[in-house]
């Protein structure tokens, strides 16, 4: 059972909603602005204390560039936990640790055979092409499927969703967050109004996997394990991005199919087989959430 908070800043009492939303905005910036400054001024140090000359950070190695987005990471949890505390008065159940292990590996699980089962259907239809390729590197993608899983996950999960929920109730909730996960990639390379709407899609099941558990681990675990898997292993786009590359493998769309049904340029989150099976994992994890009576959140 998620956790909304009650106390502090969430108390009730006038203006509670506005209360909320305005939280919501200090914590979305505070947490992307702390992670910016520990990555960059870490891998800066790191430079500097490793003797190495470089044009720009962006030529670091990409060891160090993993190590310093961890540390980042850290930060950013740590934060929270204090920011909760001092802010809201209260504990932080969701980042609870005891089941982190195994709701991060189910995340990572269910992520990768998500979007596994999303490519399959395309190869198997003939509308993409996957090949085999040399490995030139995994550090990159580890630090971007951990950055996207960690970061996105907390911003999204346990600020937006939860304290739009604090404001507005659950189903406002739930579209809103998934509607601002999905209009927040329209600016990427090759977004496109449907490509927009997979992603609003697949909402559902990682928003469900907080529910359910009441912790962002295995919501994390999903995202990172898509993004990876999507990326780093099948060798394709994500969200109209090469970042996260350097596999074993290279899919491209088939000649002449329509992006409808490959995902052209933005990957294959972006077709139909990702619209539909997004929505069916959606629809069953968040049916399972509403059995389990998930969807009536906790004060304490």
């Amino acid at each position: 059972m998620v956790v909304i908070g009650s106390a502090g800043v969430l108390a009730p009492g006038k203006w509670r909603w506005l209360r909320a939303l305005g939280w919501l905005v200090v914590l979305c910036v505070g947490t992307v602005i702390l992670y910016n400054a520990v990555a960059r001024g870490g891998l800066w140090l790191a430079v500097r204390a490793g003797g190495i000359r470089l044009d720009s950070l962006s030529a670091a190695p990409a060891a160090y560039k993993l190590v310093v987005a961890i540390i980042g990471l850290l930060a950013v949890l740590i934060a929270y936990r204090a920011t909760i505390r001092f802010g809201e008065r209260r504990a932080t159940p969701e980042l609870g640790l005891r089941r982190a292990p195994w709701e991060l590996l189910a995340g990572l699980i269910i992520g990768g055979a998500l979007l596994g089962a999303i490519v399959g259907v395309q190869w198997l239809f003939g509308w993409v092409i996957i090949t085999p390729k040399p490995i030139d590197g995994v550090a990159l993608a580890l630090r971007d499927s951990l950055r996207s899983g960690v970061l996105e996950e907390l911003v999204m999960r346990l600020v937006i969703f939860r304290l739009l929920w604090r404001a507005f109730g659950i189903w406002p909730a739930l579209a809103g967050a998934a509607v601002v996960f999905g209009l927040l990639h329209l600016a990427n390379p090759d977004a496109s109004l449907f490509a927009v709407a997979c992603l609003i899609a697949g909402e559902g099941a990682i928003i469900a996997l907080y529910m359910i558990t009441g912790r962002a681990w295995a919501s994390m675990g999903m995202h990172a394990g898509w993004n990876f898997t999507q990326g780093w292993r099948l060798g394709a786009a994500v969200s109209g991005t090469g970042e996260i590359a350097g596999g074993p493998l290279a899919l491209r769309p088939a000649a002449h199919v329509s992006e409808l049904l490959s995902g052209g340029g933005f990957g294959p989150e972006a077709s139909l087989s990702a619209l539909v099976l997004s929505l069916l994992a959606s629809a069953a994890l968040l049916w399972w959430a509403w059995a389990r009576g998930d969807f009536v959140a906790s004060d304490a």
